[in-house]
């Protein structure tokens, strides 16, 4: 799993490189919405740690449009994946390390060319930002929050 931090309005495109012909891959990326209660960063590495992290909630899965994913050399197998923005459309808590939204975005592929079929996945965890033309507030009090329950 690779992690990031984006603004909610980021759009970026990823360019996979599988070395290999992918003309019998079928691809599919989907997203999700987490909500941790607290959030920290390695003081050595400044990466995020979610060690003491725990999910408090949810927002629906959707799948990213098949137009988002562009074979671009079947051959080689190279892949374009572009992550449109506002995947996360809830509220943001400016410089917040406590209720933070996560998107985490599967892509997934399976080449229908073996028998059987072998699907694999990867995933990237989008740290949901505040950026200044968007909402502020809690992401539990954006429509759509699911709160989980022990």
């Amino acid at each position: 799993m690779q992690v990031e931090e984006v603004f909610k309005d980021s759009q970026k495109t990823y360019q996979y490189d599988f070395g290999v012909n992918i003309s019998s891959y079928g691809f599919e990326v989907s997203h999700q919405t987490i909500v941790v209660n607290s959030m920290a960063y390695d003081r050595t590495t400044g990466q995020p740690s979610f060690s003491d992290s725990t999910v408090t909630g949810f927002f629906a899965n959707a799948e990213v449009g098949g137009s988002n994913i562009v074979v671009t050399n079947a051959t080689t197998g190279k892949v374009s994946i572009t992550l449109p923005a506002n995947l996360y459309a809830g509220n943001c808590i400016p410089d917040s390390r406590g209720e933070t939204p996560i998107t985490v975005v599967s892509v997934k592929w399976t080449d229908s060319g073996t028998t059987p079929s072998q699907t694999a996945e990867h995933r990237w965890a989008l740290i949901q930002r505040y950026s200044p033309d968007r909402g502020i507030g809690k992401p539990s009090s954006s429509a759509g929050f699911t709160a989980l329950t022990t």
